[in-house]
Order: C-alpha cells, then structure tokens, then sequence
C-alpha cells in the first residue's frame, strides 16, 4: 500500500523527480560535477517537501470541508518549513554550491509541481 494516495500527486512527484536527474545531467555535461550535484540539491528540496505535503494530504480521514481544510494548510505549513530548512541547510554545509544552478533547478521543479492541476484522477464512482 502505498502512503501517497493522490493519482496526481503521485504523478508529479515523479516528473519532479526526472526533472532534476535531466537537470543535473544536463549541467554535468555542460558545466562541472558540483554544478550537477547543485541541481540534484535544489530539485531534491522541492521534491523532499512536495513528498512529505502529498503524505500529510493522503493521511487525512476526516469529513467536513473545516477538516481538509486544516490538513492541507497544516501540510503546506510544514512544506514551507521544510524547503526553507533544507535550502539553508544546502548553503551552510555545501560550500561548492552553484548558487544559480541551485536556485534555477529548484525554481524549475516548483514550477512542474503546478503540474497536478493538469492530471486527471480517473477516480469513477461505482
């Protein structure tokens, strides 16, 4: 059984997931291995904190709308906490860091998270 229940959310946790890996071989190629493993960084926070929200999300049991509703600020919440934290946590230990790659590929995955809106969740009633 899996701990993320949202179609959706499974799906651009993926993407978000080759978008890094097609970042950072790209910058491999054309730049350095620290410009690789600074794109690695910046996607992996995004898909980190993209990961615990979806499982904050699917862990919800409750049924009024006050109750998702408090899930999913609660989620987010802890996604901003997270990104922040892991971001800082890639400046002050990672003295290599490509800030610009770090930056650019991390703006690059949150922009595909934008991308569950687009996924159908084919969820038929029976």
């Amino acid at each position: 059984m899996s701990w993320i229940k949202s179609r959706p959310l499974k799906i651009v946790l993926r993407i978000q997931l080759l978008t890094t890996l097609a970042a950072a071989t790209v910058f491999w190629l054309l730049m350095d291995m620290h410009s690789a493993i600074s794109a690695l960084f910046g996607g992996t926070v995004n898909v980190i904190a993209s990961a615990v929200y979806a499982v904050m999300v699917s862990q919800h049991s409750g049924f009024t709308a006050g109750a998702a509703l408090r899930t999913a600020l609660r989620a987010e919440a802890v996604k901003i906490i997270l990104t922040i934290g892991l971001l800082w946590m890639v400046f002050k230990y990672y003295e290599n860091v490509n800030a610009f790659v770090f930056i650019g590929t991390f703006i690059l995955v949150v922009l595909v998270y934008s991308l569950a809106l687009l996924v159908a969740d084919n969820t038929k009633s029976k």
